[in-house]
């Protein structure tokens, strides 16, 4: 899968459905600043938290869009692999398997 393309496209699907709905999109995007703002957490704590919740939903666009924002916040490859193995732990082969995809993208993002 190339990473950078599918986001690419789901943003514009993404604005498609935002058009139609701009009310839900402002109340979304207030909630999700509020929740990435860097208190007793780190944003790349919460990023690490999003990309748990991602992989266990087994939402690929989730897991696209939280790599890339570990990726611009400076994770390493060995962190976000640490935080697969407890991904992993708690969510069995499931989100073993998520947890590759969620590499994939990590590696892409990251060139």
């Amino acid at each position: 899968m190339n990473w950078s393309r599918f986001l690419d496209e789901t943003v514009d699907r993404i604005g498609v459905l935002q058009k139609q709905t701009p009310e839900m999109f402002n109340g979304f995007h207030t909630m999700s600043r509020a929740a990435k703002r860097n208190g007793a957490l780190s944003e790349k704590t919460k990023e690490l938290i999003a990309l748990g919740i991602a992989i266990s939903t087994r939402c690929d666009s989730c897991i696209g869009f939280h790599t890339q924002s570990l990726v611009r916040l400076g994770v390493s490859r060995e962190e976000f692999c640490e935080a697969l193995e407890m991904i992993g732990y708690m969510g069995g082969g499931p989100s073993l398997a998520f947890g590759a995809k969620a590499l994939e993208a990590f590696d892409e993002f990251s060139t």
